[in-house]
């Protein structure tokens, strides 16, 4: 529509939209006005220009805050800097998380040090990866009462964490627009808890847009970066955590886990990471855009570099202080005996899980894990997941989108959506009626794809709902009398890598099959890297075709390319509530690998 051949009345009005104060109008108000100005056609123009609009405002104040304060922690850096050499900053972020927590309890290291060390390490790694939102400067305030928990077992570690954990005045945005401008008004369980045991949490970390996503994009700051290879993904959507700490920009971080979460970007990065059974550790004020599903659970859990320094923070947070400040959580303090055991164990393995065949390196990696483990005297049991297609799509897709991704959609609704998010909400707009009739249709050609499409038609009633749960119990009581039946201790699995190219993770929501069914069933996994992809990986890669030779195992070639040197990762897994077996599966893991490098 060309301005000229608007009446006056219009073109009064777009000339009055231009002003700056279209930032702050009331909705109403413009419809009042541009009902004036000449009808429904013209309404629909200025309503859409004020919603884009007012959309840029809201990334330019988003990116404006982190900006901000990227500069003041610059700032804070310098004036410190002062007063310590690079050689002894770099010191500091290269000391293991056994020798720093010595260090600071013996006083031979000050928190404030310590602090500024690693908040300069973070901007320099942000600088190369993007993986910061917003530096913590409160963490100032915190070191002048610091003394006060010396005796805490975190006492002057500094802590990253991801932008949905609550902190008392920071947005806790999951990377939509809807959550700009609406500070957490008290720091969430953990961080209380993270501050009475003398942490100092002192960055927020990037995700991807609405959290269901396992890339680390969003309209509001952007792509991170994979810290081992620039063109890849760090993996999500704890991927800003994994960046940082694989960086060498954090020591400790603080992730969520709904589909691998925590896993994915550990393996991707190379650093280590536990996704606990959901509800060991609170999850009281967090933030989410899809709050209220229970088929798929989310859990909150510790990102490092090694195996001890998650057993540290599992220690430190499974405190009084925790079951007092949400009762919900089981009162169960870490068990130390069970993680320094050294018992033989009773390994459960399966390579492939028959939905998403491992990659050439991830079958590598694993064989090679199985054997170091059965040279120590450990015995091996095969398993195989049952049911596990029904598994995939009745229960983890039917259940995480029971409203038929409705909440999802709406949470992205007043904004632009991402690239990484786009092809993969693209099939959950479509009317139900046609989900249902198109995965009819490809069933025969597709079946994998044709399943995974019906169930993005979520539920259909309540009782269906219900019903849905149910499916999900039965099948959990299913896989651990399998397990029983067995006798096995723990579960070795391939862990999906290595990092993907971009723009691959929302089209490739079928390679989560080693992750997210330990979030339908609830277990306690983490992820230790073992082995980095050779030249012999790749090379094997282009003759991989997979369990369904389908678009989505053409997809995950293409999604793996060009990977030599990067880490590949194996994942441990232990019944519901047994974090510290599981831990301490994943040290004799990390131990064994170590030897093997030696």
């Amino acid at each position: 529509m060309k301005e000229h051949s608007l009446g006056y009345p219009a073109r009064f009005f777009l000339t009055f939209l231009r002003w700056k104060t279209i930032k702050k109008m009331d909705p109403t108000c413009i419809s009042v006005l541009a009902a004036t100005a000449g009808g429904g056609a013209l309404l629909l123009f200025f309503m859409r220009y004020c919603n884009s609009q007012r959309m840029k405002l809201k990334i330019r104040k988003a990116r404006s805050r982190r900006d901000a304060s990227l500069q003041q922690a610059e700032q804070v850096v310098q004036q410190f800097s002062t007063t310590k050499s690079d050689s002894e900053n770099a010191h500091i972020v290269s000391l293991s998380m056994t020798e720093l927590t010595k260090r600071l309890q013996e006083g031979s290291l000050s928190p404030r040090a310590v602090l500024h060390a690693y908040m300069e390490k973070a901007l320099e790694v942000n600088k190369r990866l993007n993986c910061a939102t917003d530096f913590l400067l409160e963490s100032q305030q915190q070191l002048l009462n610091i003394e006060n928990c010396r005796g805490g077992l975190l006492y002057g570690v500094p802590v990253s964490i991801k932008d949905n954990v609550g902190y008392k005045g920071h947005d806790s945005t999951c990377g939509v627009l809807g959550k700009v401008d609406d500070p957490a008004e008290d720091d969430c369980v953990v961080v209380t808890v993270l501050k009475r045991q003398g942490a100092i949490p002192f960055v927020k970390t990037n995700i991807p847009q609405g959290l269901l996503n396992y890339d680390c994009s969003n309209p509001l700051y952007g792509q991170s970066l994979n810290p081992r290879n620039l063109q890849k993904t760090p993996g999500g959507s704890s991927g800003g955590e994994g960046a940082l700490i694989g960086g060498g920009g954090s020591i400790l971080g603080i992730g969520t886990d709904i589909g691998g979460s925590i896993r994915i970007p550990s393996s991707f990065c190379g650093i280590c990471g536990l996704k606990p059974t959901s509800n060991r550790i609170s999850l009281r004020g967090l933030s989410s855009v899809c709050r209220g599903q229970k088929s798929v659970l989310s859990a909150i859990g510790p990102m490092a570099r090694d195996v001890d320094s998650l057993a540290l923070c599992m220690k430190a947070l499974l405190c009084e202080d925790m079951f007092v400040l949400d009762p919900t959580v089981p009162p169960m303090p870490f068990n130390e005996k069970v993680y320094l055991s050294t018992k033989r164990l009773r390994i459960g393995y399966y390579e492939n899980d028959g939905y998403q065949m491992p990659s050439p390196s991830m079958k590598r990696a694993f064989r090679e894990t199985k054997e170091l483990l059965e040279r120590a005297g450990h015995t091996f049991v095969p398993f195989t997941p049952p049911q596990i297609v029904y598994a995939m799509h009745e229960l983890v897709v039917k259940g995480i989108l029971a409203d038929g991704a409705e909440t999802l959609l709406g949470s992205v609704k007043d904004g632009p959506v991402d690239p990484c998010l786009l092809p993969q909400i693209i099939p959950y707009r479509l009317p139900r009626w046609l989900k249902k009739t198109l995965s009819v249709i490809l069933r025969p050609i597709f079946p994998r794809i044709a399943a995974s499409l019906g169930g993005t038609a979520g539920v259909s009633s309540v009782a269906d709902l219900w019903r849905q749960h149910t499916s999900v119990e039965d099948y959990t009581y299913e896989f651990m009398s399998e397990w029983r039946r067995l006798k096995m201790d723990v579960l070795l699995t391939p862990m999906l890598g290595p990092a993907y190219n971009f723009n691959y993770c929302g089209k490739l929501t079928s390679a989560l099959s080693y992750t997210t069914l330990y979030n339908l069933l609830n277990f306690p996994a983490g992820v230790v890297p073992v082995s980095m992809v050779t030249a012999d990986d790749e090379a094997q890669l282009e003759s991989h075709k997979g369990n369904f030779g389908d678009p989505f195992d053409k997809l995950f070639v293409k999604a793996l390319r060009d990977a030599v040197g990067l880490p590949v990762a194996v994942q441990c897994v232990a019944l519901p509530w047994q974090e510290e077996l599981c831990l301490r599966f994943m040290r004799e893991v990390e131990q064994l690998v170590k030897e093997r490098r030696k």
